[in-house]
């Protein structure tokens, strides 16, 4: 059988594939690029407002362990003003008895303290003992609650000075911690918008290279099927034309012409099996020399694996993978049918799985995946299990 490869060169078939267009978001991206900088440009604003929030709160929590102080320091001396105003309220009661007491019995010091103290003897009395001692305690008393009550008075202004000072710092607490969390979120919206652009265009655009690359094996596989089929036709052509001309010179009779062709082996029973066991593993990470499900697999560990499950046994290497089957055209390809690259096909190996597509382990670093048939990269063919 004609090779394809062969053939493809012949007509001037390349195999590299075709480069995917760019993806349809690409204004979007575009979009979500100029507001993720917006939204960058705002954070570092609401960052700037959040050290200015930052010295302000350090400052009021200054002023109020000021203002604790003072208000300790103005209740230490109102505790002072008090024991003194005890002491002159003592001192007077103490004096005025001994006043008393020192006054004699004599009617008319008892009588000055009666409910009738009238006579001019009385008063000269009361005022005798007033303008004594007696009124300079007085004096000092008066003194004493004037400067309790000053203190008292500096001392509510001061707790309402520290309520208002306690009250902005609270909100500027509040305001800093609203923002901070305003922050936070659209960082979080920042980053997820990003995430979910580039996702999004990296499905698309391997969604797209795979379609170029499905779209391009098809094509060389369509052109490559014409060329065979020309050729054969061509055989069948001069195999007439030189028994036509035995016949017509006595040479043997003519029957049935046959084309002489290799006859390629059925696909091997389970392939579709081998197939739904590889797709299986989507996901898990290559790993080299591996062979465990949902753990990790190398590109022949995979394939050897995939093929054991449909209930076929396969050698554990690619090379001995290539030796083991049956080399088939790529115009041949069938799913389940496998795909070397490397002398000898000892590099890697992919299973087809139909439609231009091949699940394969690549190399470290990636994970099982389905992706678009490649004739380069050191391809050198396609083998039947069976």
């Amino acid at each position: 059988m004609v090779s394809v490869v062969a053939l493809a060169s012949a007509i001037g078939i390349t195999t590299a594939v075709i480069s995917a267009s760019p993806p349809a978001s690409a204004d979007q991206l575009s979009d979500a690029r100029a507001e993720a900088a917006a939204i960058t440009a705002k954070i570092s604003d609401t960052e700037a407002q959040i050290s200015t929030l930052t010295g302000r709160v350090e400052a009021a929590q200054y002023q109020v362990s000021q203002l604790d102080g003072q208000i300790t320091a103005s209740k230490a001396e109102m505790a002072t003003d008090q024991a003194a105003v005890n002491k002159d309220q003592s001192q007077l009661r103490t004096q005025a008895i001994s006043d008393y007491t020192n006054s004699g019995t004599s009617s008319q010091v008892t009588q000055m303290f009666s409910s009738s103290p009238n006579s001019a003897g009385i008063r000269s009395e009361y005022s005798s003992i007033a303008s004594g001692n007696v009124s300079t305690t007085i004096d000092n008393l008066h003194t004493a609650q004037t400067k309790l009550a000053a203190t008292q008075a500096a001392l509510q202004g001061q707790q309402t000075q520290a309520t208002a000072t306690a009250n902005t710092l609270q909100n500027s607490e509040s305001q800093a911690t609203a923002l901070a969390s305003q922050d936070k979120a659209t960082l979080e919206s920042v980053d997820t918008n990003i995430q979910n652009i580039v996702a999004a265009q990296q499905a698309a655009a391997a969604a797209a290279a795979k379609a170029a690359a499905a779209a391009a094996f098809n094509a060389q596989v369509a052109a490559a099927q014409r060329i065979q089929a020309a050729a054969a036709a061509q055989t069948v052509s001069r195999v007439g034309t030189s028994s036509a001309t035995s016949a017509s010179t006595g040479g043997a009779s003519v029957g049935t012409v046959a084309v002489s062709a290799a006859v390629l082996p059925p696909v091997a029973a389970g392939a579709s099996g081998a197939i739904t066991a590889a797709e299986s593993q989507i996901g898990v990470p290559y790993v080299w020399g591996g062979e465990s499900p949902g753990s990790g697999f190398d590109c022949s560990g995979l394939v050897q694996w995939a093929w054991g499950r449909a209930g076929v046994g396969l050698p554990r290497t690619s090379g001995a993978q290539y030796a083991a089957t049956t080399h088939i055209s790529v115009a041949d390809l069938q799913p389940g049918d496998l795909l070397f690259y490397g002398p000898g096909g000892s590099e890697h190996v992919a299973m087809y799985i139909g439609g231009g597509s091949m699940i394969e382990a690549p190399e470290t670093g990636e994970t099982v995946h389905i992706t678009g048939v490649r004739t380069g990269d050191g391809f050198v063919g396609a083998g039947r299990v069976g």
